[in-house]
């Protein structure tokens, strides 16, 4: 018979037996062929709180809808900072007729000569509806200076415009919501050997990305500026440690919860 005596058992509340009873607890338990309480309940609770802010997300648009309000959510950060997942969880069960994610490739032809805006513009939330850019016009503030995509006047002319093009947004009753994905230079380098490894997610290495880590420093100082420059009290940034990627994705839906006044 094997000794057992020197197993940690965890003290449990009532609470956490009740949620690890429950069926996002049992599948949390199932998950693994040996059972760890502690690790079990981290992700039920996560699961769980996961659930509860989706469900204040879908009272949030309904508030947009019926109030035909607008709202912008910006999501930034460095490559394989974990904003599509958040996103992704964002918008898991809300109404897919009024939001949309704009995740913009490279400007056509086309586009690369019109005033720099236009395109986003474009893709601005009509009243009841919220649009989640993936990325956004904040690329000419970082990754394209960095990679050599824009002229220094072009930099110079949009650093010049930004605050005072989303002045405008936000007084033409626009909510606007600007978040950035934090991640250290190291987990960045984890997370790209991890696609570079998984054959269903290879595909989201480009170029640029495998740029990033060489180009970390140059990244650094454009971020650094940005902030110094675009973070304004109409429109502040918000930095999320996206090192732990549920930590990421709890905090940024609690951050758009708390900037709407959905509940009044």
């Amino acid at each position: 018979m094997s000794d057992t005596s020197n197993i940690v058992k965890p003290e449990l509340t009532e609470e956490q037996v009740q949620l690890l009873n429950s069926k996002t607890g049992l599948r949390q338990l199932i998950r693994s062929s040996k059972v760890n309480l502690t690790k079990a309940l981290l992700y039920a609770e996560y699961d769980q709180r996961l659930k509860d802010l989706q469900a204040e997300m879908i009272k949030l648009q309904t508030w947009i809808m019926e109030n035909d309000k607008k709202l912008v959510v910006i999501y930034e950060g460095r490559d394989a900072a974990g904003k599509g997942g958040a996103i992704r969880r964002t918008t898991a069960h809300i109404n897919p007729r009024t939001y949309r994610v704009v995740a913009l490739p490279k400007p056509t032809r086309e586009e690369a000569g019109q005033w720099y805006f236009q395109r986003y513009v474009m893709r601005l939330p009509i009243p009841g509806e919220i649009v989640f850019f993936d990325r956004s016009w904040y690329n000419r503030a970082v990754v394209e200076p960095v990679n050599g995509f824009c002229t220094q006047e072009q930099y110079d002319i949009f650093m010049g415009n930004v605050n005072e093009f989303e002045k405008m947004l936000v007084q033409g009753d626009t909510y606007l919501i600007k978040m950035y994905f934090s991640i250290t230079k190291e987990e960045q380098a984890r997370r790209f050997a991890d696609i570079e490894k998984d054959p269903l997610k290879r595909w989201k290495l480009s170029p640029v990305d495998e740029k990033a880590q060489e180009l970390w420093d140059e990244y650094t100082k454009y971020k650094e500026i940005m902030f110094q420059r675009t973070d304004t009290e109409l429109c502040p940034w918000t930095i999320i440690d996206a090192n732990d990627k549920t930590n990421a994705r709890i905090k940024s839906l609690e951050h758009i919860l708390r900037q709407i006044p959905y509940k009044q």
